[in-house]
């Protein structure tokens, strides 16, 4: 028997459901802030590789290979995935497995002692291959939550969600657990253990409430799921040039993501590393962060709805151009401050005003570019198409993270991190190109075109 594909929603579904969804994102943020971004990624390059008499270069080098790795085996897995899960109507399943994997990989941090560079750089790869591809299967849900106008207002609170979460896993650790040095060691490499459960947990919303709307498709004689889904995700990617505006699209996304997977993997290494912060800033840094993206999220959301998805990402684009200059232009800021008017400011707090706008920036643009996928792909082709995007977010950290480490290897990090403002500038250049209202059209008459042939043949 035939079945017919998914239909876009006319209305929303159930607003538990849409809780249930965005707690993903809640729980999943434990990772990103604990193990990426704030914690794991500072103790790796300072304590665990630890050297300090090249300014951290080797470990900050070691650590853009882990993370760029674990990408590039999203790269290749990814699209896969998404082919068999439209195929198997399998989503929650994967999305169950890839959650249990991050949680035991991520726990198994706490094993990573000063000088077990090798252990560590493999349980990276391991726990945020399984977070990254989590991130594609919870996101290929999302044009089943709803219809096209409201993808941006239910991104942007899965987004404002996730940077709840974040501030309240991050928020306990920095307050129990402490710095991450030498000295502190046996504390903060709990930061492991403390993610996981956390993880572990909040995500139990999702698997309670998200609801798998796919059938399952007999396989034709000879098949696998393997077989099939190669053959399906070979019949995506031809498809996907008949959706002009998704393909350029997705190829804006791989240079907006390249420099914001950069952000997210070395802010706090830049605080540490060039700023020179204390521990009691780094903490603001983390509050004032969480809040602002969380606010960005949510505000952008709604003028997505409004104003229109590919402008609101372009706006984000533009306020990450604003970021990096700031980030970059901070030590001589101060210095210039400080001799104009005559006063004693510190780099770290002027960085405090440089941290809301990126802030900003973060939240805003990850959440219009989820949605937008969503406004521009057909829902019965979400987890393939989802795929492709988890693909270019993932291809976009290889470039983006590895490219920084190599730079950052010969001229400081303070330099190469202007190589993210050249990256959102392309990506601006290219989505100009784009149409929402021709590719949301496109989309619609794809899915009304498929429920007839399909209608036809039951």
């Amino acid at each position: 028997m035939i079945h017919p594909p998914i239909r876009r929603p006319t209305e929303r579904v159930p607003k538990r459901e849409i809780f249930g969804w965005a707690m993903f994102d809640f729980a999943n943020q434990a990772f990103t802030l604990l193990i990426v971004t704030v914690i794991f990624g500072e103790l790796f390059t300072t304590v665990i590789v630890g050297d300090r008499g090249d300014d951290y270069r080797l470990g900050n080098l070691l650590w853009s290979v882990a993370i760029s790795t674990s990408y590039l085996l999203v790269v290749v897995s990814a699209p896969l995935y998404g082919a068999i899960m439209d195929f198997s109507a399998s989503k929650k399943r994967f999305l169950f497995a890839s959650y249990l994997l991050t949680v035991i990989s991520t726990a198994m941090l706490y094993f990573v002692a000063p000088g077990y560079i090798l252990l560590g750089m493999l349980l990276l790869v391991v726990s945020n291959y399984a977070y990254s591809v989590g991130e594609s299967f919870i996101a290929s849900f999302l044009p089943e939550l709803g219809p096209s106008r409201d993808l941006g207002a239910i991104s942007g609170f899965g987004w404002a969600l996730g940077y709840i979460g974040g501030l309240f896993a991050a928020g306990f650790t920095l307050a129990f657990l402490g710095d991450a040095t030498a000295d502190n060691f046996d504390r903060i490499r709990w930061v492991g253990p403390f993610a996981a459960a956390f993880f572990l947990v909040a995500a139990i919303p999702t698997f309670i409430w998200l609801k798998e709307r796919g059938t399952p498709r007999a396989l034709p004689a000879g098949k696998t799921y393997f077989s099939a889904g190669m053959q399906r995700l070979y019949t995506t990617w031809r498809e996907l040039q008949q959706f002009r505006d998704l393909s350029v699209f997705l190829i804006s996304v791989l240079f907006a993501m390249a420099g914001i997977s950069i952000i997210i993997t070395f802010a706090f290494i830049y605080g540490a590393q060039v700023i020179g912060w204390d521990e009691s800033v780094r903490n603001i840094m983390f509050i004032v962060v969480q809040i602002t993206a969380a606010a960005g999220a949510l505000g952008f959301g709604f003028l997505q709805d409004r104003l229109g998805a590919k402008f609101t990402y372009q706006c984000t684009l533009g306020l990450w151009v604003l970021a990096i200059l700031a980030i970059w232009a901070t030590p001589a800021l101060t210095e210039a401050i400080n001799t104009t008017f005559g006063v004693d400011w510190q780099a770290q707090h002027l960085f405090l005003f440089v941290g809301c706008l990126a802030g900003l920036s973060l939240g805003s643009s990850q959440s219009a570019s989820r949605a937008l996928v969503g406004i521009l792909a057909p829902a019965s082709k979400a987890g393939e198409f989802y795929g492709f995007w988890g693909l270019t977010n993932k291809l976009a950290g290889v470039i983006g993270i590895l490219g920084l480490g190599l730079l950052q290897a010969a001229v400081g990090l303070q330099a190469s991190i202007l190589f993210c403002a050249a990256l959102f500038i392309i990506a601006m250049l290219i989505c100009i190109s784009v149409s929402q209202s021709r590719g949301q059209a496109m989309a619609e008459a794809w899915d009304k075109y498929q429920e007839t042939n399909e209608s036809a043949h039951v």
